[in-house]
């Protein structure tokens, strides 16, 4: 592999309980109905924020429902966590190859969860959901990071918990490295590479 390209949720960081519990706050908020954390997380294949936001309030997203997301997302932050060996295991690889970060959340939800754990300036491109014109599963985001980290998507992996994020990579041609420690993984679904710890990730580059 020349380069490596990460999920963010489930992967990197365990938020499983804090981004559904900032959407059905922001819901709530801008006068959707009550939602449990499953009903948010049915529509996480709907794509960015934005189009999630439309789905469960049931109206188009506003810039202040978007907003009001963000601001719930900040204030549970602190209780996010990124994942053991993660930080070491970036570092390692960075110093190695370029590494970028491709999520289907928005680019200003990266930012406050990456800054939350420390691991903002670690990547050398960090792209939102809301920056692609398609989501996950279509490859549109993970082509895009491997051009700006200068791949080939053929010569880069991408790791992620999800069956989207694993069939993305494979549409895109890039190898589909399952994080087998993340919350929606499913050993159901086909990979090229799966890997139990994120130590597991260092020989990719041997």
């Amino acid at each position: 592999m020349d380069g490596i390209v990460f999920d963010m949720d489930g992967t990197l960081i365990e938020s499983h309980a804090v981004v559904p519990a900032a959407y059905r706050a922001a819901v709530l908020d801008r006068g959707g109905p009550a939602l449990t954390d499953a009903e948010v997380i049915a529509g996480y294949s709907l794509g960015s924020p934005a189009a999630l936001l439309t789905h469960l309030i049931g109206r188009p997203a506003t810039d202040a429902d978007l907003a009001c997301y963000h601001d719930h997302l900040a204030a549970l932050a602190g209780q996010v966590a990124i994942y053991p060996d993660m930080a070491e295991v970036l570092a390692e690889l960075a110093a190695r190859v370029p590494v970028g970060l491709f999520t289907g959340a928005s680019h200003r939800a990266a930012e406050i969860l990456l800054d939350r754990v420390g691991l903002l300036g670690r990547f050398r491109v960090v792209l939102g959901g809301d920056e692609v014109p398609r989501p996950k599963p279509h490859p549109d985001g993970v082509e895009l990071a491997c051009r700006r980290l200068g791949l080939a998507p053929a010569r880069a992996a991408y790791v992620g918990d999800s069956p989207l994020d694993l069939r993305a990579a494979r549409r895109s041609g890039a190898a589909a490295v399952a994080a087998g420690w993340g919350h929606q993984y499913d050993p159901a679904e086909p990979a090229d590479v799966t890997a139990a710890h994120p130590l597991d990730l260092l020989p990719l580059l041997n």
